[in-house]
């Protein structure tokens, strides 16, 4: 009895210590877990405080400065952005008009967001319930009834190209009204460079008087333009691709301005840019030799077909831009050349100009290229070569 005491005793303290022992336990993981919740629970408070106190400074940033003017406002307040009007004037502007809070936070608005330089010019139907930002997306994604519009003449693009490019596009509806006016020039001799060409002998043979001085460029013009004052814009850039010292350069070389602008416009019919000083190697060569420079796009102004490979009657083709009949330049430029075409004009490649390269032809058509000769045997075996090409590139634009 004495031993079963004993035991009962024993089992009672062993209970006893394991129950101190799994409390021990629990009180220790439950402290390991605390430490490990406590900064994330304190975080989240802090954040969630935080975040409340952002909303709050937000909401009051946003009443004060980008909330709309009057929210129950829908009627529509008509407002306008005019040609060279500064971000700092369309700002204040809609400050004054009652539009916005705060002209300055649109200012930086505008800026921050990359805005500032993407305003439309138009005329717009704008609300006091409109937000700032809605305000902003409005005059940036040119929703008002536009005051002008852009046009592009392209480098190497002729008169009645860009012509009809302008009519399909609504720029002008009378395609032989602004023809003629370039047919003629007779209402720009006020500009020295077409005075100068209406004095010429043959002006009256030529295609357009003005072709080759409509300067390509992309211009910004009213929507209620007419087709004279198109015209005098493009005009007006030509002395800015032919500055006084190209004038200087060409006097120095015996050319008129005339003859600059002719053989730039052969330059950039018949080549790529990398090209455009080989070329006028090879014309500037042929000149001095006094050989025909029997240039396939001469035939190609004349003619309308880019066609690439040209035969006996495209060759005879009578006028007075055909250069495999007419000794020289032809009568006047064939298309409106880039600046780069003109300088290359002035500035013929000197090591194509020493070693008198006097022939070019084209490459695979696919894929663009000229091949420059020496003598007439190397070019006609270039010729013999790339002329199937051409055929084959003929025939798959269905030209005859």
């Amino acid at each position: 009895m004495k031993k079963d005491r004993e035991h009962s005793r024993e089992d009672r303290e062993i209970s006893w210590r394991t129950l101190e022992e799994e409390r021990t336990y629990g009180v220790y993981w439950y402290s390991v877990l605390w430490r490990i919740l406590r900064p994330i629970l304190i975080g989240l408070t802090v954040a969630v405080i935080v975040a409340g106190l952002g909303m709050g400074i937000w909401n009051r940033v946003y009443e004060s400065f980008a909330a709309p003017t009057d929210r129950a406002d829908e009627t529509e307040v008509p407002f306008e952005i005019t040609s060279g009007q500064s971000l700092t004037r369309v700002s204040r502007n809609l400050e004054e008009a009652g539009l916005i809070r705060s002209k300055t936070v649109f200012k930086y608005y505008c800026d921050f967001a990359g805005m500032s330089q993407k305003l439309q010019i138009g005329q717009y139907a704008l609300k006091k319930s409109m937000s700032m930002t809605e305000i902003a997306d409005m005059l940036t994604t040119g929703d008002g009834n536009p005051l002008v519009r852009n046009i592009t003449l392209i480098p190497g693009e002729t008169i009645e190209e860009f012509t009809d490019k302008m009519v399909r596009s609504g720029v002008i509806s009378d395609r032989e009204a602004f023809l003629s006016l370039c047919r003629s020039g007779e209402k720009f001799r006020d500009y020295y460079y077409v005075a100068d060409v209406l004095a010429t002998k043959n002006a009256g043979s030529r295609k357009y008087v003005l072709e080759g001085y409509l300067a390509p460029d992309t211009y910004e013009i009213y929507v209620t333009a007419t087709a004279e004052d198109i015209i005098r814009k493009l005009l007006s850039q030509t002395e800015a691709v032919f500055p006084a010292e190209l004038q200087e350069q060409a006097e120095a070389q015996g050319m008129s301005m005339d003859q600059v602008l002719t053989l730039a416009s052969l330059i950039e019919k018949e080549a790529g840019a990398d090209d455009f000083a080989r070329v006028s190697a090879v014309f500037h060569n042929r000149l001095k030799a006094k050989m025909k420079l029997q240039s396939d796009v001469t035939i190609h102004y004349v003619t309308g077909v880019p066609k690439m490979a040209l035969e006996g009657d495209d060759l005879t083709v009578n006028s007075p831009y055909n250069t495999y009949v007419n000794a020289g330049l032809p009568l006047g430029p064939i298309c409106n050349p880039s600046a780069a075409a003109i300088r290359a004009a002035l500035n013929p490649d000197p090591t194509f100009t020493a070693e008198n390269y006097l022939y070019f032809c084209a490459k695979d058509p696919e894929h663009g290229g000229l091949y420059f000769s020496r003598t007439l045997q190397e070019h006609e075996q270039a010729v013999a070569i790339y002329a199937p090409l051409w055929k084959q590139y003929d025939e798959k634009r269905g030209i005859q």
